[in-house]
């Protein structure tokens, strides 16, 4: 569990304000535009989505962009790498340091 700034406590998954987990969010965006499906068993969260397949360079930027305006955070260019943005895991573990 995390703070907010109201100390009250709050799943690690959610971001205040937000509705749907982080994680929730990012697997049914890669889900629904990259492979094609809703079926949740068809992607593992430490899946690599270079190495399986899932993206190329183009489908990085287009997640980049979903991250950007979804979670309303800035992605700088030196950011721009697999530790920060190569699966589920990486993506969620990712906009919870930007936004903390």
């Amino acid at each position: 569990m995390l703070l907010n700034s109201g100390r009250t406590a709050i799943p690690n998954n959610l971001i205040p304000g937000q509705n749907m987990s982080v994680e929730n969010k990012i697997r049914t965006f890669i889900l629904e535009n990259y492979l094609f499906t809703d079926d949740q068993s068809e992607l593992k969260n430490d899946d690599s989505f270079l190495d399986q397949g899932i993206l190329d360079s183009t489908g990085i930027l287009e997640i980049i962009f979903f991250i950007e305006d979804e979670f309303k955070i800035k992605i700088r260019d030196e950011e721009m790498t697999p530790d920060n943005l190569d699966s589920v895991n990486k993506i969620v573990a990712f906009i919870h340091q930007k936004k903390s």
